[in-house]
């Protein structure tokens, strides 16, 4: 008799961290671990490239809740109606007991969790997720900032709205706004870059091009432009151990 849990495994392959299902068997007293064969691969796909790109060193708890969260959030994606990639995309999200800090307030860092997933149910809903991935494309933070304007408590129900407000030759720039009950929480600006995974940066022009987007850049508000501009004199500094 065998006795198998399917879970996730952090591998390194070709200098490249992976993260990928496998199964684990106790079959006869011996133990085996051998890649899952019968997990719905559209979700699968999905979770190995936003852990290997987020999660992989996330303390087990956190990875767990993330985990869990992408998974629904990619099973009611498919349900919710499909968008335009440069549709404002609302993402409906609930406090659990998990996310709150000694305050129970939802944990600061928690925000920034819940920003990736809704901008991951953007790709997904507008299409662009799957074409990424036939590309071997993916994104990337490069600077993100974010307000408080109010707190979240266990049991809240609140949606983020993600929306592209821009981009240059480089990135595009996003914004996030956490709402409960129609009332503003909290509002985020990420600035993002795409990548290749066989190497190299994907253009805006060859990113505009695949999303079938052939407009120009709306305005990016002053104090976004300024504050992308600003990053670049941002810098370790050396420092003299004592």
């Amino acid at each position: 008799m065998a006795v198998f849990i399917s879970r996730l495994r952090t591998v390194e392959r070709h200098g490249e961290r992976l993260a990928c299902w496998h199964e684990t068997y106790i079959r006869d007293g011996a133990l085996q671990i051998e890649p899952a064969s019968n997990a719905p691969c559209f979700i699968i796909a999905a979770t190995i490239h936003f852990l290997a790109t987020h999660g992989s060193y996330l303390i087990p708890g956190f990875r767990m809740s993330l985990l869990l969260r992408l998974i629904l959030l990619l099973l009611t994606s498919a349900r919710r109606s499909r968008l335009h990639v440069l549709d404002t995309c609302v993402t409906p999200f609930r406090v659990w007991i998990n996310d709150l800090d000694v305050l129970l307030h939802m944990n600061n860092g928690r925000y920034f969790m819940i920003l990736d997933l809704a901008r991951v149910d953007l790709m997904m809903r507008s299409g662009l997720w799957r074409r990424l991935r036939a590309q071997g494309w993916y994104p990337v933070v490069t600077l993100e900032t974010l307000r408080f304007h109010r707190s979240l408590e266990l049991g809240d129900r609140y949606d983020v709205h993600t929306r592209v407000i821009g981009w240059d030759e480089k990135h595009i720039f996003i914004e996030q706004g956490f709402v409960r009950d129609d009332v503003p929480v909290a509002l985020a600006v990420v600035r993002a870059r795409f990548l290749k995974r066989k190497g190299g940066t994907v253009t805006t022009a060859e990113l505009l091009a695949l999303a079938g987007i052939a407009q120009a850049s709306p305005a990016l508000p002053e104090w976004v432009a300024s504050w992308s501009e600003a990053e670049g004199g941002m810098a370790f500094q050396p420092s003299s151990s004592t």
